[in-house]
């Protein structure tokens, strides 16, 4: 079973150690690249939530969500007072289980927690070429809502 947990000093090299699969470097940064943004994120007065994704004691994947605003720069409208899934990805070694489903109902269970006050949508973004996130996200109700970020397709789900 999928559980989300907060990193830590005892299970972050886990994650850090985690790569997706050749040829799908270009559509998720390292999860280093996303623990680094993360912490950057937070000491400039932002949300950004990292979690490592555990199956029992294994780490198989990372996922991060923001809240509001990312980065002020490129954001798109639908981030003002919204979730937003900014980064998931799966290990390689453990592609293709039924993790990124198992994944993407815990990671909209957490939302839907309200960890940083109520929403009306979550968003996420990907790249056009990643066939097998809009695979996924579409699986889960997300839609696209007409806008782009740094050039990837932004879709939403009504919370």
């Amino acid at each position: 079973m999928m559980e989300l947990r907060k990193l830590t000093p005892e299970n972050v090299w886990q994650i850090m150690r985690l790569k997706v699969a050749p040829g799908q470097e270009d559509f998720v940064a390292t999860n280093a690249q996303s623990v680094i943004e993360a912490y950057v994120t937070e000491k400039a007065g932002g949300v950004a939530l990292p979690f490592g994704l555990f199956d029992g004691d294994t780490a198989v994947g990372f996922v991060m969500f923001g809240f509001g605003s990312l980065d002020g720069e490129d954001d798109p409208d639908i981030a003002d007072g919204n979730y937003c899934i900014w980064r998931l990805m799966i290990g390689a070694e453990f592609q293709g289980r039924g993790y990124g489903t198992q994944a993407m109902n815990a990671a909209l269970e957490y939302v839907r927690t309200w960890p940083c006050g109520e929403a009306e949508y979550c968003w996420v973004s990907y790249e056009p070429e990643n066939s097998r996130a809009a695979a996924l996200y579409h699986s889960f109700g997300f839609a696209p809502n007409g806008e782009e970020t740094e050039g990837e397709i932004v879709e939403a789900i009504k919370l």
